[in-house]
């Protein structure tokens, strides 16, 4: 509310002065669902272009307009005591089928979802990232999941918020959208 006052009083001077008026503006996605009220002639819409919002109520409200998803490559049923990824970071407690996913660090997935610090959707079944992730590759435990190469993987989308993918990698959506890197192919539609 300080930067608020702030702005609506520095503004004022300035219209004063010009002697005409000018467009004003404040705020931005999250400043529109905080401080309704103080939408001057206009907001910058960031997140809220893209159908994200921060809090439950302006979700319910949304549409998220964007996905990442990729494909199973392959599929591995590995035994008790068998390792997975770099480091072998990840060691397996018991029989586990998992499956290796062409999209990694260099692609834009932080560390931080590897060895279940995230998930992936595979037919509307929430993945785990086992081992860490890779440069151009993650593996997820497919155990349970009725699946086989060439299957769909949403990393992130309507099944999978950016915002909860966001909180996985222990960053925010920003972050978790400027990550994608140019490698991964655009597809644009259109209604």
């Amino acid at each position: 509310m300080q930067q608020i006052e702030k702005f609506e009083e520095g503004s004022r001077k300035i219209i004063r002065g010009l002697g005409y008026p000018v467009i004003r503006h404040i705020l931005n996605t999250p400043g529109l669902e905080r401080f309704e009220e103080h939408q001057f002639d206009m907001v910058r819409l960031g997140l809220g272009l893209y159908g994200i919002g921060l809090t439950d109520k302006s979700r319910k409200h949304l549409l998220q307009a964007g996905r990442l998803r990729t494909v199973i490559s392959q599929i591995k049923v590995i035994k008790k005591g068998d390792t997975v990824g770099y480091s072998r970071k990840f060691k397996a407690k018991k029989k586990t089928r998992i499956a290796t996913i062409p999209i990694g660090y260099a692609d834009g997935l932080m560390h931080t979802l590897g060895n279940g610090g995230g998930k992936a959707i595979i037919n509307g079944q929430k993945a785990p990232y086992i081992g860490n992730i890779c440069m151009d590759m993650s593996m997820v435990d497919i155990t349970g999941i009725d699946c086989k190469e060439g299957d769909d993987v949403i990393i992130f989308g309507e099944e999978l918020p950016v915002a909860e993918f966001a909180a996985d990698m222990k960053t925010i959506p920003y972050t978790a959208l400027t990550n994608i890197s140019r490698r991964v192919k655009r597809v644009y539609y259109q209604d």
